[in-house]
């Protein structure tokens, strides 16, 4: 047998092996890329090449906004923000029916474009609008669902951790392009499931809450601003040139600090705890990508991208049939896979295909960015449905009838964003930075 395929098999068998047993995702990415390393390389030298990779995949400018942007969502959460942009949301569809579940929809987007996690906005926006829809007789399922479907749109939001990656992964593909790719994509995620949720309120009998004066509603507004000048702050300075995307998660985090400590929401003592949670996450993220570095090589050696382009391009040459074969394989592995080792695996494998006929990376990162949020939600493995599921109380068999219309509304989403690129690059394109 060749030895690169050997590698390769060996690699791929080991991954699936610990991967069935339970092992994390990252420990069997590296355990069976640095098995699959001793085939061609002697014991020392394979371990040696191991940790050279790993350094040099986490040894990244452009990885060190991670950890700030994971921070700043920690310190927002913990500082009173997310209060105030559900008040702010209120005011915006205060009168709609089941306005409290469009409000939860509104308020994951705006904290999740500030903090960057689906989670976090899920968990913080959850815990506050959970108690007040139980008050007004909102059913478990229903008010869970909204918050699970909703908060996956500040992955999109920029500014996005998993763009970010994709960024490196891609091989420099410009971030403040993807971030900006990102939005109309990702409004159009909130927007689906209002939708949806508007329709299941009338359905279900949920009013709308009483409508506040013009005085109140200005006051919550300008409560607010602080807040959202975050988002105007960072993407703001990161188009103008002012400072990179790193420089700009940096900054989130002071902003963020000082903004909690005039609320007084955030005390000195409190920060050994958020700094320690973030580091715990971003310990996480950073030895996932290193090992998977590792795995990289493997990749490049075996030229398992090349026989997996092949074999898809043998199939067809048409890029529809190319694109949806992409969706269905990422759709279905989003379900067992999270975001990021989906893309650091499939985007060295999956990137030359779609550039052999000319679709922009931006646009191919934001709708596999899409594509895996849907799996976020999806079980088994969905992060965001267990979060949403352990604020609310619930189960996931009480939830996911209730999330079947959004999936319907979400995958139909994607194919718009997948075979419509203006969805994506108009304002990368209207910022002249494609």
């Amino acid at each position: 047998m060749d030895t690169a395929l050997m590698c390769g098999l060996i690699m791929i068998v080991v991954i699936l092996v610990l991967l069935f047993i339970g092992t994390p995702i990252s420990i069997s990415l590296g355990c069976g890329a640095v098995l699959a390393m001793t085939v061609v390389l002697p014991g020392t030298k394979a371990a040696l090449m191991a940790a050279q990779k790993s350094f040099t995949g986490m040894n990244s400018f452009t990885l060190l906004a991670i950890p700030f942007f994971i921070l700043a969502g920690i310190i927002m959460n913990n500082g009173g923000i997310a209060k105030r942009l559900v008040d702010l949301a209120k005011v915006l569809v205060g009168r709609l029916p089941g306005s409290l579940a469009l409000t939860n929809v509104v308020a994951n987007m705006l904290f999740g474009a500030i903090s960057g996690s689906g989670s976090a906005s899920c968990a913080a926006i959850g815990g506050i609008m959970g108690p007040m829809e139980d008050k007004e007789g909102y059913d478990k399922d229903f008010s869970s669902a909204v918050n699970i479907a909703s908060a996956p749109a500040g992955i999109l939001i920029p500014p996005s951790n998993t763009l970010i990656i994709f960024s490196t992964v891609a091989g420099g593909v410009s971030i403040t392009s993807l971030f900006l790719g990102g939005y109309i994509p990702g409004i159009l995620w909130g927007l689906g499931v209002m939708v949806v949720a508007f329709v299941m309120a009338k359905k279900r009998g949920y009013k709308g809450t009483q409508g506040v004066s013009g005085a109140v509603a200005l006051k919550t507004f300008f409560d607010a601003i602080p807040s959202l000048l975050l988002i105007v702050i960072v993407i703001g300075g990161i188009l103008g040139g002012i400072f990179t995307p790193t420089e700009g998660s940096a900054i989130a985090v002071c902003y963020a600090l000082i903004l909690s400590f005039l609320y007084r929401t955030i005390k000195f003592s409190d920060l050994p705890k958020i700094l320690l949670e973030s580091s715990k996450l971003t310990c996480i993220i950073v030895f996932l990508i290193g090992l998977s570095s590792i795995m990289s090589w493997i990749l490049a050696f075996t030229k398992i991208p090349n026989l997996v382009a092949d074999s898809i391009l043998g199939f067809s040459d048409n890029p529809i049939i190319i694109l949806l074969l992409m969706n269905v394989i990422l759709l279905i592995l989003g379900t067992f896979m999270d975001p990021t080792p989906a893309i650091l695996i499939f985007t060295p494998i999956f990137l030359p295909i779609v550039e052999s006929f000319g679709m922009n990376p931006v646009h191919f990162g934001v709708m596999m960015t899409f594509n895996l949020c849907i799996g976020c939600i999806t079980p088994p493995v969905g992060a965001i449905l267990f979060t949403g599921c352990k604020v609310a109380q619930v189960t996931i068999e009480e939830v996911i009838k209730t999330l079947l219309p959004y999936f319907v509304v979400l995958i139909a989403i994607l194919l718009l964003v997948t075979f419509w690129s203006p969805l994506t690059l108009f304002i990368p394109k209207l910022a002249k930075l494609i």
